[in-house]
């Protein structure tokens, strides 16, 4: 079988391919660490900023307790061409009030499920990134996306 011979990337389009693949993907995955095992599931970022991303949560899930015991994350976009960026970064719970009512009005979901911004069952992380990486399809090679 002849492996499939990449496209070329211009380095200096690489942000704007990555922040296109972003956009595509509705549900990134995220992996987290529970202990020594890593876990991975789909989430529905709730905002988008460049590459800093926010998830909701709810303090019962499972993924409450490992972000608290080690914030490292990793989320994984893949658009419908399969190209791919990876964002490694730090969970923090968002604080900033004028951010989470700016995502509660812009969110319907999270409003008729939880009722108000103030729900006590609510977490907003804000994944600041430490790296960004693409890949077009098939290339096996990530070019670094400068932050």
């Amino acid at each position: 079988m002849n492996r499939p011979v990449p496209e070329s990337v211009n380095p200096d389009e690489v942000p704007d391919l990555a922040a296109e693949v972003v956009a595509s993907d509705r549900f990134p995955v995220l992996a987290s660490i529970d202990e020594q095992t890593p876990r991975v599931r789909p989430v529905s970022p709730v905002k988008t900023e460049g590459f800093t991303v926010w998830v909701a949560n709810l303090k019962n899930y499972h993924k409450t307790e490992e972000i608290a015991a080690n914030p490292n994350v990793e989320l994984c976009y893949v658009n419908q061409n399969h190209d791919q960026v990876r964002i490694t970064g730090i969970a923090q719970i968002e604080k900033r009030e004028e951010i989470i009512q700016e995502i509660w009005v812009t969110n319907s979901l999270l409003r008729h499920y939880l009722g108000s911004p103030d729900n006590p069952l609510l977490i907003i992380y804000r994944i600041e990134p430490t790296q960004v990486r693409y890949m077009k399809e098939w290339a096996l090679e990530y070019y670094q996306v400068t932050l």
